[in-house]
């Protein structure tokens, strides 16, 4: 059965752009809606929850920066309507997860890198997005960048 709307996780670096034309190729051979989505990790999680000070101005300023890039960024492939690009704030997983039920997607794609060992499939966030996502997800992987 082919795919109606398929979730493309980026991170809005030049790496997301064979990810996104891959979504973008199985959206057209199936016919299926395509939308993107940017997490913005709070920066209290990334000092660990543990900030004495006021973060709000600065999470205001890296929510407007991140929705120029994701426009510009989506702005170089057609059809990307701005009703389908979503910016959210959390963690990666659980952000994804939500749209991913919200939107009714039946694809998730996401760029992996190549790893060694137990991770060599998947990186940390598609490997986090794929456990108890709401349908299907295919890792795209990245060339390694030299």
């Amino acid at each position: 059965m082919p795919y109606q709307h398929i979730l493309v996780a980026i991170d809005l670096t030049e790496e997301c752009h064979p990810v996104v034309a891959r979504a973008q190729s199985l959206a057209s051979t199936s016919n299926a809606k395509l939308s993107l989505v940017h997490i913005i990790e709070p920066m209290a999680m990334a000092f660990g929850g543990d900030v004495p000070m006021d973060l709000s101005m600065l999470q205001q300023q890296q929510f407007d920066q991140a929705r120029e890039r994701m426009n510009g960024f989506a702005d170089s492939y057609p059809g990307l309507a701005p009703e389908n690009r979503h910016l959210a704030y959390g963690q990666p997983r659980q952000e994804v997860h939500r749209l991913a039920k919200e939107q009714r997607c039946d694809l998730i794609v996401v760029g992996s890198h190549g790893r060694h060992g137990l991770a060599l499939l998947l990186g940390s966030t598609a490997n986090d997005i794929l456990h108890g996502a709401p349908c299907d997800v295919l890792a795209v992987r990245l060339k390694k960048t030299e």
